[in-house]
């Protein structure tokens, strides 16, 4: 049964129910995280009755890895699932693990899923893991189909498969795009649930996944609108940091192969793409930005249309981050910041309501494994136990720590440290950078976040053990910065800093529980 310390006295008969939304490809560019010239008017006023959190980790910058990770609550090193290239079903490779949605099912709750939730194909066992975290077969909108169709309209009439494509979403295949459909879905399926008998009713676990603004960037075109490309500011830091070993870069390879882009003609890996084309994309990725926030408020008006907006705990994420050219990158597939962490607002009715303009902030380091544990005690369920070193035979178990206790008070102390991983088969940029095969990974960069700062280590790698050499160190960063732009990990200045930061870095997350 669901604690029942935030409901009304008219709901302490019900369980809260839950919807989880997920944006591909976000980066914590929200009008709430202070971008103020990023409209989200949607995201800005959930994020006003919630926490929202300022530093949230994902454990992997790449789709299915992150979201294994997280919505089983095993870290990648657990999962041994690093790569999209390669991928396999978790539950017959490695371990019959449980999800989030599965806690929520086995504990009488009607589960659901529409879009991108967990990432199609092998790593969710080619059923988007239904039966095992679903009541229903997923939803996966029809249009997705045609997600690489060549739809991007030039000036002359031509279409192509450009990273920048604002679409006339009547002329589009099927007359739609994916992100509508699911948005549709949800919408239809919440109003189904709110004409169920009461007495037949469940509390229900709701998880939608939106697809943008993944590349590529399409998008109605009207949103161009919002921005102006003479109003888009430029790259801050679009420069490699200083010191920055070759194995940290990644050299945006999924990029260069939009029509758009290999006109341009760059030399692999290092030539940046021009300024004015910079511009482009960085519009195009804030319109589909806005076009998200646009679909997440029809969801959450619907959710308040149909009466479940005083019982229903709400959480947005995005599964990692996204470079808009800082350092020189323009895709994810690193342990940069701005491809590792992540926007993270959580709503529990009657717990994160506030009277501030801005709602609650938590500067409290959290993982996105964390999530798990976290839901589970704000909903009453039992907490998963923390994982032994070996949980390959253990089906329930977190790697993560409920962050209820942020939720009640934000500024209270927390986790020393949050974690970041990503994989590369060798020190030189190649075309296989990015994503590399399994067998093919032989250098692991193990990241971790700190007050003072970010420190990774680039250490040989064993693709068939999944286990590290520690004693063969490739290369360190240590950034000061938030913008990262000066390592500093060789200064001697800073040598005693970095000691404490590698053994900080090899204790691992148990290490940096508070």
């Amino acid at each position: 049964m669901c604690s029942t310390s935030f409901l009304t006295a008219n709901q302490e008969s019900r369980p809260p129910n839950v919807l989880l939304i997920i944006a591909d490809d976000l980066r914590a560019s929200l009008g709430c995280y202070g971008h103020r010239f990023i409209q989200t008017p949607y995201l800005d006023s959930l994020a006003v009755r919630s926490v929202r959190f300022t530093t949230s980790a994902s454990q992997i910058a790449v789709c299915a890895p992150s979201r294994t990770s997280f919505l089983t609550s095993r870290r990648p090193d657990t999962l041994r699932l690093y790569s999209n290239k390669g991928a396999f079903y978790w539950r017959t490779k490695v371990g019959n693990f449980t999800t989030i949605p599965q806690l929520f099912k086995e504990a009488g709750y009607f589960t659901a899923s529409a879009g991108k939730v967990f990432h199609p194909g092998e790593s969710s066992g080619e059923t988007y893991d239904y039966p095992y975290s679903w009541s229903v077969p997923h939803y996966e909108p029809p249009t997705e189909k045609h997600k690489d169709d060549k739809v991007c309209r030039h000036a002359d009439g031509s279409l192509h498969r450009d990273i920048v494509c604002p679409v006339d979403v009547p002329s589009q295949p099927g007359g739609s795009l994916p992100d509508i459909q699911t948005t549709q879905y949800a919408i239809n399926l919440l109003r189904q649930l709110a004409n169920q008998p009461h007495d037949a009713s469940k509390p229900f676990f709701l998880a939608i996944g939106f697809h943008k603004p993944h590349i590529p960037l399409k998008f109605p075109r009207q949103y161009l609108e919002l921005y102006p490309l003479d109003s888009i500011p430029s790259v801050p830091d679009p420069h490699l940091p200083l010191d920055l070993p070759s194995v940290a870069y990644e050299p945006w390879s999924d990029i260069r192969e939009r029509e758009d882009i290999s006109w341009l003609n760059l030399s692999f890996p290092y030539e940046p793409i021009p300024g004015y084309y910079a511009l482009k994309i960085r519009q195009s990725y804030y319109a589909a930005v806005s076009y998200m926030d646009g679909l997440v408020g029809q969801v959450l008006a619907a959710l308040d249309v149909n009466g479940f907006k005083e019982n229903t705990v709400i959480v947005f994420l995005g599964d990692h981050g996204w470079a808009l050219g800082e350092h020189n990158e323009w895709a994810k597939y690193s342990n940069f910041r701005v491809t590792t962490n992540v926007p993270l607002i959580v709503h529990a009715p009657g717990v994160t309501m506030t009277t501030s303009d801005a709602g609650m902030v938590s500067n409290g380091l959290v993982e996105l494994v964390d999530l798990m544990p976290t839901l589970a005690e704000v909903c009453g369920l039992s907490v998963p136990d923390r994982c032994p070193d070996d949980s390959s035979k253990v089906t329930v178990c977190t790697e993560g720590l409920s962050f209820y206790p942020l939720l009640k008070n934000p500024s209270r102390p927390w986790k020393k440290a949050v974690f970041s991983q990503y994989p590369r088969p060798s020190q030189i940029p190649g075309d296989n950078s990015c994503q590399p095969l399994p067998k093919d990974i032989s250098i692991m960069g193990y990241s971790l976040q700190t007050a003072q700062g970010r420190y990774s280590e680039w250490v040989r790698f064993d693709p068939v053990l999944s286990r590290a050499n520690w004693s063969e160190v490739l290369a360190r960063e240590f950034y000061l910065s938030p913008r990262e732009d000066i390592n500093v990990a060789a200064m001697p200045l800073y040598a005693r800093l970095v000691q404490e930061l590698s053994v900080l870095l090899r204790k691992g997350w148990r290490g940096a529980l508070p």
